[in-house]
């Protein structure tokens, strides 16, 4: 037998909604015991299941799920129309600059779906131009969805297959690419693309929603807009990623891609430039990017891309700690891994007792690089004599690479080549920006008490 259902409330709590009246939209205050809530009813949410909870939304924004029971007194102070919004057409203007925004997954392209109380994609343009208008004075946008999965599923193979995609746009006149992204593996991403596409003729640009749609206080749109700003406007032709640069929506970022981490959990302004100035800083409200940092590869309409996307998906990042063991080294061996990214301490060290296991390994052909968890600075492994011994049985030394960025790069190396000589040079060698010969105290984070 169906359960009784009511936009989604089942049971007891669909027959008492219905007998009240009441549907989402109206105005509701709710008592319980001591517990008063007042706000917009809301549909039921799947998350909730079968259970008596009644779903509201706040005057700030914000929901609430207030489990019903026999001590539950449900009111309503004002009856309002709910129900999808109508979707306003919005020319979009032709004579404006080609831009194509591809769609990975997170939630930066996602949207309240009030037939349901979830947040879903949005992936149709007339809906994107309602939730951002003025992307419509930006330039003329296309949607693609390339993969619709959560950041952390993110793979090597999965690179390469977004690598293809963004090929083919930026070698039919683009006049710059987005790239929808979720932000906790959006760094990999960003410096993948970095090295599997060559002689970029127009800017990759990722971006991501550190909130929810639903939120007061999303970023998405004020991302989004940053993003397609740099799209159109940069002098340059790198892959970066471009986010708030400060907990406000004052201005955004523009970190390069294999110099960029996110640095905290939910801040707006979560991503850092890691031991390298940010390129430029976006100013969305003025329609206005300036450049502040160094800039590697021009834009260019007559440069031919490259593509490169083979990445070897036997290579591991792994972070050593006091009673690291040489067992982990050895397990990655065994299972046929060609590349071990070290997370060292300090300039670029591992416990002595792992020295055999890293040479076994580079004597069967494994690449080691060691990088440091300290991520500014640099490893120099000359200095102290266990980062001398790992020099002598063959360690690569990752210089200021961020750990995840030597991981990407190694894999899309191995992709090209398994000649020991020739993995280090191309290792050594500067490609996207990722190694910096030089660096000033004006780069390491400094915070006023």
């Amino acid at each position: 037998m169906r359960t009784h259902e009511h936009w989604g409330y089942r049971g007891f709590l669909a027959e008492l909604l219905e007998k009240l009246e009441l549907k989402p939209g109206d105005i509701v205050r709710v008592r319980k015991r001591s517990l008063i809530v007042e706000g917009m009813l809301m549909p039921r949410e799947l998350l909730y299941g079968d259970k008596p909870i009644l779903v509201v939304r706040l005057n700030n924004g914000y929901k609430v799920g207030i489990k019903v029971d026999e001590s539950t007194c449900i009111e309503k102070i004002e009856a309002k129309a709910f129900g999808e919004r109508r979707v306003v057409e919005r020319e979009q203007k032709a004579e404006l600059p080609k831009v194509a925004l591809l769609s990975t997954g997170g939630t930066i392209l996602s949207k309240i779906d009030y037939e349901t109380g979830a947040v879903k994609p949005s992936l149709n343009v007339s809906e994107l131009l309602e939730w951002a208008p003025e992307l419509a004075e930006v330039s003329f946008i296309e949607v693609r969805e390339v993969l619709r999965i959560f950041s952390e599923d993110m793979t090597p193979a999965l690179w390469a297959k977004i690598a293809e995609e963004v090929y083919r746009v930026i070698s039919s006149g683009y006049r710059g690419v987005i790239i929808a992204h979720g932000t906790d593996t959006m760094s990999y991403t960003a410096a993948a693309l970095a090295f599997a596409i060559r002689n970029k003729p127009s800017p990759i640009v990722l971006t991501g929603s550190q909130r929810s749609s639903d939120r007061p206080s999303t970023d998405s749109a004020f991302n989004l807009h940053a993003a397609f700003i740099v799209a159109v406007k940069a002098p340059f032709a790198e892959s970066v990623i471009v986010m708030h640069g400060e907990t406000g929506d004052a201005y955004a970022l523009v970190h390069r891609g294999v110099k960029a981490r996110k640095m905290h959990t939910s801040r707006r302004d979560a991503f850092q430039s890691i031991n390298d100035k940010p390129i430029a800083i976006v100013y969305p409200a003025r329609n206005e990017l300036r450049i502040v940092g160094k800039v590697y590869e021009e834009r260019s309409e007559s440069k031919e891309p490259i593509l490169e996307n083979h990445f070897d998906n036997k290579v591991a990042l792994v972070k050593t700690y006091p009673g690291f063991s040489s067992e982990i080294i050895d397990f990655l061996v065994d299972k046929g891994y060609r590349g071990i990214v070290v997370e060292g301490t300090g300039l670029g060290h591992a416990p002595n007792a792992v020295v055999e296991s890293f040479k076994r390994a580079i004597d069967e052909g494994v690449s080691i690089v060691m990088t440091s968890q300290c991520l500014f600075g640099r490893v120099n492994m000359h200095v102290y004599s266990t980062g001398r011994k790992l020099l002598e049985i063959g360690v690569i030394p990752g210089d200021d690479m961020l750990p995840e960025t030597a991981y990407v790069k190694l894999s899309w190396v191995l992709g090209k080549t398994r000649d020991v000589d020739e993995v280090r040079r191309i290792l050594r060698t500067n490609i996207a920006g990722e190694i910096n010969l030089r660096h000033t105290l004006d780069l390491y984070p400094r915070w006023s008490m």
